[in-house]
């Protein structure tokens, strides 16, 4: 049983209290907790529900994982397991595009399904926008297909666009983008991406995201991140000369 004390901060208007270091502290507070689960806990649990709406801010703003209804707790070195019969809150982590790829598609999940999640809502911290799905059948991008209809994970494909063309900052949420140093918003914007790579390989854990998030790291280009309808994959090719280069000092490890 997880028991916590009453979370007093779910008002809208205090959204204002959440200048550019309160989102950072909370994202790093985010991430410290899933390390917990995964690395530092006696048994290495994974969440498979991680959304914004499970994350609990306490008085002083620190946030707080919520809801193992869910978790699977893995055992000895498992490092991947499958399942036949999706749980949790499907729908509303489907269409709100926190569900990773394989987990939605074959049901095989890991520790690198929480990163995916994780790479959701720290956009989501940073541009102060829910990660909101529509429904297509066309040809634009899309993050997942489930039975032939396309979700178009809008909140993830301004950030993909706006990184390409060299504007990840128009993303920084407007009430705080006069506070928000610009070298630290890109270097969360960019472990975002990574953690929203297709593959689950190429996405990092978990010790290497607190890593890039808090020190001086050199962190990689994205390479692949959605599926197009015709299963052709977007894909980067990394360049030095790149205007949307983080350049930082510990080598990525995934």
């Amino acid at each position: 049983m997880l028991i916590y004390e009453y979370m007093n901060n779910l008002d809208e208007s205090r959204k204002l209290l959440l200048d550019c270091r309160r989102r950072y502290e909370i994202i790093i507070g985010i991430a410290r907790g899933i390390l917990y689960l995964h690395q530092d806990s006696r048994l290495r649990i994974i969440h498979r529900d991680l959304k914004a709406s499970n994350i609990l801010l306490d008085e002083d703003m620190n946030p707080k994982i919520s809801d193992f209804g869910t978790a699977r707790i893995f055992s000895g070195n498992q490092n991947e397991a499958k399942t036949l019969r999706l749980v949790g809150t499907y729908a509303l982590s489907l269409c709100n595009g926190y569900m990773s790829p394989e987990y939605a598609r074959a049901g095989l999940f890991s520790v690198k399904s929480d990163v995916f999640s994780f790479g959701v809502i720290l956009l989501e911290v940073i541009s102060g926008k829910r990660n909101m799905v529509s429904y297509n059948s066309d040809s634009p991008p899309n993050l997942i297909r489930r039975n032939q209809t396309y979700l178009l994970s809008e909140l993830l494909l301004q950030a993909w666009e706006l990184w390409n063309d060299g504007k990840a900052f128009d993303l920084v949420d407007p009430s705080i983008v006069d506070s928000c140093p610009s070298e630290e918003a890109l270097r969360c914007i960019l472990v975002g991406l990574l953690c929203l790579q297709l593959n689950a390989a190429d996405r990092p854990t978990m010790p290497t995201i607190l890593s890039m998030l808090s020190i001086e790291a050199t962190v990689p280009y994205p390479k692949q991140l959605f599926i197009t309808p015709n299963s052709d994959l977007i894909t980067t090719e990394i360049a030095s000369s790149s205007i949307n280069e983080v350049t930082i000092t510990a080598p990525y490890v995934c």
